[in-house]
């Protein structure tokens, strides 16, 4: 009777045992579940720059990074909406500027990589049968432009004042209700539509764009970011102020060392007040992948580009600006920023001259790269 009794307890045993492995292989399934790394949504153009970023080449250690190409515009929606679609996003640089210093925006803050620069004087168009020949007979001119404060508009402004004493009041500004390349470029947002007070600007002809105006004549020059439809199309009175604006461009770099921002990279703020050091493993990773393009450049250069002289452009390049000729930290940015932040005040757009320590991350200001 003793055996049978034992025989029973130690089959009632194994029964218990078989019921409860579901639940310990559940158990076993939520941990590996938690245990999984948290995804940090990136946003912005995918240049060249930072596509071994994009490609998992290089990462963030603890996350997995989950990259969407979106336009500046859209990503500056995103942004100033309120709507945090996205953890790490490129953002237009006078925008955020803007909306920090006027609107109080502390949804995001900077770091200190910036996906696009470019030099603008590139970016004047002139109809050629107005009899504009230099920067100084668009004085008393009517320049068209579909997003007076962004930030390559801040950019032409200052130029223009500090090298050839053209000021923002000097000009008759029409603002264009539709552009031409918002296809590229993405909506435009209510930070790059902003014109201070003391500004002698009116909007133009409904449903043309800045592009329309220009060829119509009903503005005489344009500015703009991108190319027009007339130019990109050959429009033979579309021409550029600047013929040679390449020369013109690199005499600038030789005189001011200012290789001019248009893009920065922001994080959300309440992403790095719960995660010290993510801003520096952001900005490393960026850093890493501007680094492998560059070791590409150097290797394979001469085949980079379909451009028959992309190589020798790059080496030119090299000999003006330096080896790292796309640079990311404060340090080599500190007079190109600065500049950026005194062309806003100047221009009655920011309510008061911005710093770079309120701006951007304190654990990145020391970075250099």
């Amino acid at each position: 009777m003793k055996e049978l009794k034992t025989k029973m307890i130690k089959s009632t045993l194994m029964m218990m045992v078989i019921l409860l492995l579901p639940s310990c292989m559940n158990t076993s399934t939520s941990d590996t579940e938690v245990n999984e790394k948290p995804v940090l949504k990136v946003a912005g153009y995918d240049m060249d720059r930072i596509q071994a970023l994009i490609q998992g080449k290089v990462g963030i250690e603890g996350y997995e990074l989950d990259f969407q190409k979106v336009s500046v515009g859209d990503a500056n929606t995103a942004a100033f909406s309120g709507a945090g679609t996205y953890d790490i996003t490129e953002i237009g640089l006078h925008p955020y500027m803007l909306a920090y210093a006027n609107n109080d925006f502390r949804d995001y803050t900077l770091i200190p990589v910036f996906p696009i620069r470019v030099f603008r004087h590139k970016s004047i168009f002139i109809n050629s049968e107005k009899g504009i020949n230099s920067p100084e007979d668009l004085k008393g001119r009517k320049i068209g432009t579909p997003g007076y404060s962004s930030t390559s508009l801040t950019w032409i402004r200052g130029l223009l004042q500090d090298e050839y004493g053209v000021s923002p009041q000097d000009i008759e500004w029409v603002l264009s209700n539709k552009d031409s390349s918002a296809g590229a470029a993405g909506k435009i947002s209510a930070e790059e539509q902003v014109v201070p007070d003391g500004i002698n600007a009116s909007y133009g002809t409904a449903g043309l764009d800045e592009s329309d105006l220009l060829i119509s004549g009903e503005v005489d020059a344009l500015f703009h970011a991108a190319e027009p439809k007339a130019y990109i199309e050959g429009n033979p009175n579309v021409q550029r102020l600047f013929g040679d604006a390449r020369s013109t461009e690199r005499a600038y770099f030789k005189e001011t060392g200012i290789f001019p921002i248009m893009h920065a990279v922001a994080i959300k703020t309440e992403l790095l007040e719960e995660n010290p050091g993510l801003a520096k493993a952001v900005f490393e990773a960026y850093s890493k992948s501007k680094q492998i393009h560059y070791k590409q450049l150097d290797k394979i250069g001469w085949a980079y580009s379909s451009l028959p002289w992309f190589a020798q452009e790059y080496e030119e390049t090299k000999k003006l600006m330096g080896d790292n000729f796309w640079p990311y930290g404060i340090n080599a940015n500190k007079k190109t920023l600065e500049t950026l932040f005194r062309y806003s005040y100047e221009q009655g757009l920011s309510s008061r001259l911005l710093s770079i320590e309120e701006l951007f991350c304190e654990e990145t200001l020391l970075l250099n790269e």
